[in-house]
């Protein structure tokens, strides 16, 4: 992925097209907000399940998402008499295993982790070998998180406004460092220099691990990271948080102030995470799956667990995880057309 230059003369026109993207997200595609669907004893559909269902994970083992869908699998296991076997199906950006849900049989045995990836994915990429709303059924949304933009220690900037002052200052002499082209954190912080008028440098790395490594290494001056991972570099001071991507505070991280209140006014990125099963799966297992989920959530051990990984439980309806789903594809369209971001 590439992302078209812009030089410091431009900031004028950055700053307006920054000021077009937000009045055209908040327009109408701004976050929908719902209430916590109310929960009801999951029955029994018609014996099911009677053998495993595979779960797809459309990334690697030990990342957070594999975590949080091991986290619900083994209570699904629990509470259902069947094993949900994870099939970590990692590549190219989520693609790879979207696509192999996508094209699984519609009997409600196989089930895929959904993120905000797949939507920013459906603009960024020409063929991403499936479409989120018409290949998938949602099922419900389970986990939601900010990012936190953390600078390496020797960077002189305790605040977003500091740190875009200092950026400024010298246009293209500050980096910032990414899982990879097309990541969330990739267009999360393309965003962030709409927005800022900032002129930073991407640097892709080949996973989180390794870009979080350099930002400590002082190899790197910026980046966006998961709340768990972040605030435990911070608090050991070997990174520096400076805020959060969402538009409220988080209670992961009371203490530090959202991006929006630097003054970067329409900036609310979280990250989210959420159950599909392929389109035309039977409504009744979709609603006993959608049962059973929200059951789990709800539950304080559960949620728990889920803090623990730095996300909070956040359940919904079918309908409503639908609804959310084509807001964020138009959102984030929005976004990659106003950057001019492109896979090659």
């Amino acid at each position: 992925m590439k992302f078209e230059a812009r030089s410091h003369a431009n900031c004028l026109k950055t700053r307006w097209i920054a000021l077009a993207l937000v009045a055209m997200i908040l327009g109408g595609h701004a976050l929908i907000a719902f209430a916590q669907p109310k929960q009801v004893e999951p029955k029994k559909t018609g014996g099911y399940p009677v053998r495993p269902i595979r779960f797809i994970v459309p990334y690697a083992v030990g990342g957070n998402g594999d975590i949080v869908s091991r986290i619900v699998g083994q209570r699904l296991t629990e509470s259902l008499g069947q094993q949900f076997v994870i099939d970590n199906r990692a590549g190219a950006g989520g693609n790879v295993g979207a696509e192999a849900a996508a094209r699984a049989a519609p009997n409600g045995y196989t089930i895929v982790l959904g993120t905000n990836t797949h939507a920013i994915n459906m603009s960024l990429y020409a063929k991403a070998g499936y479409d989120l709303l018409r290949d998938f059924a949602p099922i419900s949304l389970v986990s939601s998180a900010p990012l936190v933009l953390m600078v390496h220690p020797s960077i002189p900037a305790s605040s977003v406004k500091e740190f875009i002052a200092l950026a400024n200052a010298s246009p293209g002499k500050f980096n910032y460092g990414t899982g990879g082209s097309g990541s969330s954190a990739h267009v999360t912080t393309e965003l962030f220099k709409s927005l800022a008028g900032v002129d930073l440098v991407h640097v892709p790395y080949r996973g989180v691990a390794q870009a979080t490594t350099e930002l400590i290494a002082g190899q790197i001056h910026v980046m966006f990271s998961a709340t768990s991972t972040a605030l435990a570099h911070a608090r050991a001071g070997r990174t520096r948080a400076l805020a959060i991507s969402t538009a409220r505070r988080s209670a992961l991280a009371p203490e530090l102030p959202t991006i929006e209140e630097a003054g970067l006014k329409g900036f609310d990125v979280r990250i989210w995470q959420g159950i599909l099963a392929p389109a035309r799966a039977p409504k009744d297992i979709i609603a006993q799956l959608n049962g059973e989920i929200g059951r789990l959530l709800a539950t304080k051990e559960v949620e728990e667990q889920l803090n623990r990984q730095g996300v909070d439980a956040w359940s919904s309806t079918p309908e409503q995880f639908g609804t959310y789903l084509q807001s964020e594809i138009a959102k984030w369209a929005k976004v990659v057309k106003a950057t001019g971001a492109r896979v090659d």
